[in-house]
C-alpha cells in the first residue's frame, strides 16, 4: 500500500484516551508517503486531562506532521473549494461529534474540514470512539453508516460488559480503511471484536 502524494486531512476531537492508539497510525499514514493536514477541535486545542496536556498533544501532533495544526473555522473552511483533500480522517471521534455530524451542525474544525470534503464528493474516514455508540447515539452512527462518503475503520465494543453501549475504532486499521476509502470501498469486515 502507499498513499504517495495523496493529501490527508486527520481531525482530532475529544477522546483523549484514545490518541495514544492514534499517534502511531498519523506516522503510518507519513511513512506511506501521505501529506497530512492536521485538524483539531476546540477541546484538543484547550483542554488538559489525565491523559496529558493539550499543548503536549499539540506538540506531538505537529512534530508528526510537520505542519502547525488548523484549530479555527476559518483555517479549515479553505480545505474545501481552495486547498481539497483527497482524504478527511476524524480519528479519534467522540460521540458528541459523530452526532453533529450526522446533523449537518459544523461548529468545529474537524467538522468544518469533514464538511468541505463532502462538498469535493471526496471521502471522510471516521474512527470512533465513543461510549453511547449504542445507546441514543445508535441512530446516529447508523445515519452516517448509511451515508454517501462516509467509511469507518472498523470497529467493536470495548468493555461489552462494563460499559455495554461503547464502541471504540480498531485504530490500527486506519491505513488500510483510508486506502480502501480513497478507492471507493468500505474496509470489511466493519463490526470486529475489539482487543486492546
Amino acid at each position: 500500500m502507499s498513499l504517495e502524494g495523496k493529501r490527508i486531512g486527520f481531525g482530532f476531537t475529544g477522546s483523549h484516551c484514545t490518541y495514544d492508539d492514534v499517534f502511531p497510525q498519523l506516522q503510518k499514514l507519513m511513512d506511506l508517503g501521505a501529506e497530512v493536514v492536521p485538524i483539531v477541535s476546540y477541546t484538543v486545542r484547550n483542554t488538559d486531562t489525565k491523559f496529558g496536556k493539550a499543548e503536549d498533544h499539540i506538540e506531538k501532533i505537529e512534530a508528526i506532521t510537520g505542519k502547525r495544526v488548523i484549530s479555527t473555522m476559518q483555517e479549515a473552511e479553505p480545505l474545501g473549494p481552495k486547498y481539497p483533500l483527497d482524504c478527511m480522517v476524524l480519528a479519534p471521534l467522540t460521540g458528541n461529534s459523530l452526532s453533529k455530524l450526522a446533523n449537518a451542525l459544523t461548529d468545529s474544525p474537524p467538522l468544518m474540514a469533514a464538511k468541505a470534503t463532502m462538498r469535493n464528493r471526496n471521502p471522510v474516514v471516521l474512527g470512533i470512539s465513543t461510549n453511547d455508540a449504542l445507546g441514543l447515539n445508535g441512530v446516529n452512527l447508523m445515519r452516517l453508516m448509511a451515508s454517501k462518503f462516509m467509511y469507518f475503520i472498523p470497529y467493536g465494543q470495548d468493555d461489552p460488559y462494563k460499559k455495554p453501549n461503547s464502541l471504540v475504532a480498531k485504530m490500527d486499521l486506519l491505513p488500510d480503511t483510508v486506502d480502501s476509502a480513497i478507492k471507493g470501498e468500505q474496509l470489511q469486515p466493519v463490526i470486529v471484536p475489539h482487543t486492546d
